[in-house]
């Protein structure tokens, strides 16, 4: 019998409301903590009352996974409607503990659920979930279908260059002096994920520079995989990802290219004006062969 899997992620992926309701994805908001208290985001704020926010913020905020008791009370209700197991598609372990949560809040439960380290955010998590749940449409069994997902994680890229260091100053990422030199000398960098850690990948003179740099990833990639799809990511820039994504459109003319924010959690660190481009590099994606033995719970 075919079991029926809840498909659970939280909001660095940042999922839009047609697609969540569209595909039926369960979302657990990370946390903003501000001085007077945690929001959750996309539930206790919008998008543009978070920078409001952070604007006029004395104390610079910080970021916090999901309650383990609301992932405990998800897993429990999913049980109840009759879910057989969970994949849970989370932002990269080394940026937050909601996958290791994950564990735990299923053994609390009594629910079996595969938890999925996305190595990353944004965008390539959602097309981590396209793909589950279309081999879940195939008839694949739960473990198959995440040996394929993580393997699509060691495909993903994402690259932004932040506005300033200024927001990642305050946020412990970079020094004082790095900062007022950078905003001196109008230097930019290039951060990147990297198996799951963000790296520094790049210092240039000037926006201009910083975005000709990681389309020059792009570029790269191109000569080796397949690339149907190019997400253009800012933080509350969206005037200045479309005038990217016009141009790059110009410059790929097979690929297609889409706008999309990034979580806020990112804006905390990254700060607003933020831009970058992410992918997943598409080699063979073959699909597993069924199997009808029976699973080891997790």
């Amino acid at each position: 019998m075919k079991k029926k899997i809840a498909w659970v992620t939280d909001t660095a992926a940042l999922l839009d409301e047609k697609f969540i309701q569209d595909n039926q994805i369960h979302v657990l908001p990370l946390n903003i903590v501000f001085d007077e208290g945690v929001l959750r985001e996309t539930v206790d704020m919008t998008h543009d009352e978070f920078y409001d926010k952070l604007r006029t913020t004395k104390t610079h905020p910080k970021t916090s996974q999901p309650a383990i008791g609301d992932v405990v009370e998800l897993y429990k209700s999913l049980k109840q409607q009759g879910y057989a197991c969970a994949i849970a598609i989370h932002t990269s372990q080394h940026l937050s503990g909601t996958y290791l949560s994950a564990f735990t809040a299923a053994q609390q439960a009594e629910f079996e659920v595969y938890p999925i380290d996305s190595k990353i955010g944004s965008f390539p998590m959602m097309k981590m979930i396209e793909l589950g749940q279309q081999l879940e449409r195939e008839g694949f069994e739960p473990n198959q279908i995440v040996e394929k997902i993580n393997e699509l994680a060691d495909h993903s890229e994402l690259s932004f260059i932040p506005a300033s260091l200024s927001q990642l100053h305050k946020s412990g990422r970079v020094s004082g002096t790095q900062a007022f030199l950078s905003h001196l000398l109008n230097i930019k960098v290039v951060i990147s994920f990297e198996n799951g850690k963000v790296v520094m990948k790049e210092k240039v003179r000037a926006a201009t520079k910083a975005k000709a740099y990681v389309e020059s990833l792009l570029s790269n990639d191109l000569e080796s995989s397949i690339i149907p799809e190019v997400a253009v990511i800012h933080c509350n820039n969206e005037e200045g990802a479309i005038i990217w994504k016009a141009a790059l459109e110009k410059a790929y003319p097979l690929i297609t290219f889409r706008v999309l924010p990034l979580s806020a959690c990112v804006g905390v660190h990254a700060g607003e004006g933020t831009l970058g481009l992410s992918w997943v590099r598409l080699p063979e994606l073959i699909a597993p062969k069924r199997q009808e033995k029976e699973l080891v719970t997790i």
